[in-house]
């Protein structure tokens, strides 16, 4: 028998955010509250964080809408061969 190597596989982009979130999160808790720059910085990395996150739903939903195009499609096709199919009987 011949075993396949596990091959790692990149991170998905849910697990990406996650892992931002916490790392943001820990950043946020040790910044001191008169670090301007540290505050900036984690404001500007949440927004990024954000916008990530934005596209991928905005991504998603058109995948969405996509599937479901494609299983109307389907549903009309099976209802007409169902209809030619009872025709010849």
């Amino acid at each position: 028998m011949i075993r396949r190597r596990a091959t790692r596989q990149p991170p998905s982009m849910d697990e990406a955010a996650l892992r931002k979130i916490r790392q943001l999160t820990t950043r946020a808790a040790a910044a001191k509250r008169d670090d301007r720059a540290q505050i900036l910085a984690l404001i500007d990395d949440i927004q990024t964080v954000r916008n990530r996150l934005l596209a991928e739903c905005a991504r998603l939903d058109d995948e969405m809408k996509r599937a479901s195009v494609r299983i109307t499609a389907l549903r009309a096709y099976a209802h007409g061969a169902m209809a030619i199919r009872s025709r010849r009987h």
